[in-house]
């Protein structure tokens, strides 16, 4: 006698079982880990999709464009529920919707990214945990204020009058007052390539004027909040451990400095003034023109908002 098996067979095991339709609810937590990849991903999908009415070619490209850009919009395309249901056997998608969210207290593991000598040894400088969480905060919320800059003014110029309504543009020198759109757009995402660099385990160092431009403002930054709020920063750090070198501006001054860049005749100079005769003597728009000497930056990348 063989064994009693309850599972239900044939063509009729779904109508006998009960289960013709099905909801099923499904949370994901994700971090994303490799940006460029996850783009190539979600642009391959959105090739292989089929668009319907007056323009699906002006559908797709509108949707190549978001999904190069940003990252919930690449996640959207991978996991869209026609997509899912496509890859399972036996069953066919009835519909549905798919909702993506930014988990606002994300933050990346500073501990484990920039590990501290076990034995104590702390005869060469290091950029510690609660120096990269600190600075990293502020590129972060640099950018966010960029962003509202371009938000609130778009392409206005600032002026003396207004200067103190914008929160990052009205920092910068004069010469860049009347820059365009585009331009603050591009300093917008220094903050934010830096703020990566952090956020995957390395030492923010420029790789172009316009990332000195925007590591100078974050350090200042993080100098006055230490100083104006000490009590912030500690809950902000919670149980990351505390080092010597804890908030060493000048440190990071003289160390993520002058890594990149042209080297000058005059060997006197430090890293601060060659940069700021290399800001004096380039336009704006070439800001954004990599040093030679460091690894470019993927030009896909896209922008955060």
């Amino acid at each position: 006698m063989g064994e009693r098996n309850d599972h239900p067979h044939g063509p009729h095991a779904a109508e006998e079982s009960g289960a013709q339709e099905i909801e099923a609810t499904v949370v994901l937590g994700l971090r994303i880990t490799d940006w460029p990849a996850l783009r190539a991903a979600a642009r391959a999908a959105v090739e292989d999709l089929d668009f319907a009415g007056i323009d699906p070619e002006g559908q797709r490209a509108q949707l190549l464009r978001e999904v190069a850009e940003d990252p919930n919009a690449a996640l959207g395309a991978l996991l869209h529920p026609d997509r899912l249901v496509a890859s399972l056997p036996g069953i066919e998608a009835l519909g549905g919707t798919l909702e993506i969210s930014v988990t606002d207290d994300f933050a990346p593991d500073f501990a484990e990214l920039f590990p501290l000598d076990d034995d104590g040894d702390t005869g060469d400088w290091t950029l510690t945990p609660r120096t990269a969480c600190l600075l990293h905060t502020q590129l972060i919320g640099l950018s966010d204020a960029a962003y509202e800059d371009l938000d609130d003014h778009g392409d206005d110029p600032v002026t003396v009058a207004d200067e103190s309504d914008w929160t990052v543009f009205g920092r910068l020198p004069q010469r860049t007052w009347n820059l365009h759109r585009g331009w603050r757009r591009a300093l917008a995402r220094a903050f934010d390539d830096l703020a990566d660099d952090l956020a995957i385990g390395e030492w923010p160092l420029p790789r172009c004027p316009a990332e000195d431009v925007a590591l100078r403002l974050a350090l200042a930054d993080s100098r006055a909040l230490l100083g104006a709020q000490p009590e912030s920063v500690a809950d902000m750090m919670g149980d990351l451990p505390a080092d010597l070198y804890d908030y060493d501006w000048d440190g990071c001054a003289d160390e993520l400095f002058g890594v990149y860049g042209p080297d000058e005749e005059d060997g006197e100079a430090d890293a601060g003034q060659r940069i700021d005769r290399l800001l004096a003597a380039t336009h704006p728009e070439g800001w954004f023109l990599g040093y030679e000497d460091a690894e470019e930056r993927d030009p896909d990348r896209g922008y955060r908002r």
